[in-house]
C-alpha cells in the first residue's frame, strides 16, 4: 500500500512540473574609442534590434542601461557575459565582425545566449535597454 501511494504521488508531482521555454538573446559588444572598455547592446528580438550606427556601433535604443538611464560600461565582453550570467543566461556561441574603418576598423563582438523562462516571465528580466528606459519614462511622465 504505501509503496502504490508512493507511486501515485510521484506521478501527481511530474504532472506539476511548470513548462518552460528557451529564448535566446545576443549581446553586441563595441570598444570604445581609445579605451579598453566596451559598450554592449542587446537584441532579445525587438522591432530595431540589429539597427547599427555608421561605425557599425550598437544602436543608441539597444544599449544596456543601469537604473539612471546611463549606458553600462564593461571591461570586456567577458564582464558583460558574467553581468548576463548572474541573471541566469548562459554562453552558446560567439563571433567577431570586422567593420571597415578608420585604422584598420572595428571588432564588433557577437555573443549569443540563452535562458529558460517560465511561462510569466520575461527574457528582459534584470535589465534594461535605453529604448526600455525612455518608455518606462515617458509613461511616468503622462
Amino acid at each position: 500500500m504505501k509503496k502504490l501511494l508512493f507511486l501515485f504521488m510521484a506521478v501527481l508531482a511530474c504532472n506539476y512540473v511548470i513548462a518552460q521555454q528557451k529564448v535566446y538573446c545576443e549581446i553586441v559588444g563595441t570598444q570604445k574609442f581609445a579605451k579598453s572598455q566596451v559598450t554592449v547592446g542587446i537584441d532579445f528580438g525587438q522591432e530595431d534590434a540589429m539597427r547599427t550606427n555608421a561605425l557599425g556601433g550598437v544602436a543608441s535604443r539597444n544599449k544596456l542601461v543601469g537604473d539612471d538611464g546611463k549606458p553600462l560600461s564593461f571591461n570586456s565582453m567577458v564582464d558583460a557575459m558574467n553581468y548576463m550570467g548572474s541573471l541566469g543566461w548562459e554562453f552558446e556561441q560567439a563571433y567577431v565582425v570586422t567593420m571597415p574603418g578608420m585604422g584598420g576598423g572595428q571588432n564588433v563582438y557577437h555573443w549569443l545566449l540563452s535562458k529558460y523562462i517560465g511561462e510569466n516571465e520575461s527574457g528582459t528580466n534584470g535589465f534594461k535597454t535605453r529604448g526600455q528606459y525612455e518608455t518606462e519614462t515617458d509613461s511616468c511622465m503622462q
